[in-house]
């Protein structure tokens, strides 16, 4: 079932079992309230075991980019386009979330995006990345890293 995640009322459906299940919903809230400001885009989150193919294509880009495998359970998935840039995103267990951002004309932008909810450690996964710190009134601080994605998904 999916979730129309609401920016001005933070709910933790869909990340319940997750240690840092406020922050986590407030880190998704502040992407809902990106998309919604700069694309008029409704996020929409689905659970990960419905979105299986999102997860699979964001592990795939992890794995063949960097050699990166997540430990952490996903949680929910989602994936769109707007403005000609293909997202997808996975938020998992640990307070983790990652998103793919593929611009479909070539030459445009493509990375892989890392943010850390607030009150959750570096997963050992990703100790290699160097994380800047930024404030959200939804999220508290959240902590961010990307790599630029080099192969053709």
């Amino acid at each position: 079932m999916s979730y129309v995640v609401d920016f001005t009322e933070v709910s933790t459906v869909g990340l319940e079992s997750s240690p840092h299940a406020e922050a986590l919903a407030g880190l998704r809230a502040n992407e809902a309230r990106y998309y919604r400001n700069k694309y008029d885009h409704t996020f929409t989150t689905e659970p990960a075991a419905e979105a299986k193919d999102t997860v699979d294509f964001v592990s795939r880009v992890l794995k063949e980019e960097r050699d990166l495998v997540i430990g952490s359970p996903a949680l929910e998935a989602t994936a769109f386009e707007v403005d000609g840039i293909r997202m997808a995103y996975v938020f998992y267990e640990s307070g983790l979330s990652i998103n793919v951002m593929y611009t479909v004309a070539d030459g445009g932008k493509r990375a892989v995006g890392f943010k850390l909810c607030d009150g959750m450690d570096v997963p050992e996964e990703l100790s290699a990345f160097k994380f800047a710190r930024q404030k959200s009134r939804l999220a508290g601080t959240i902590r961010g890293s990307y790599f630029v994605i080099k192969g053709e998904y």
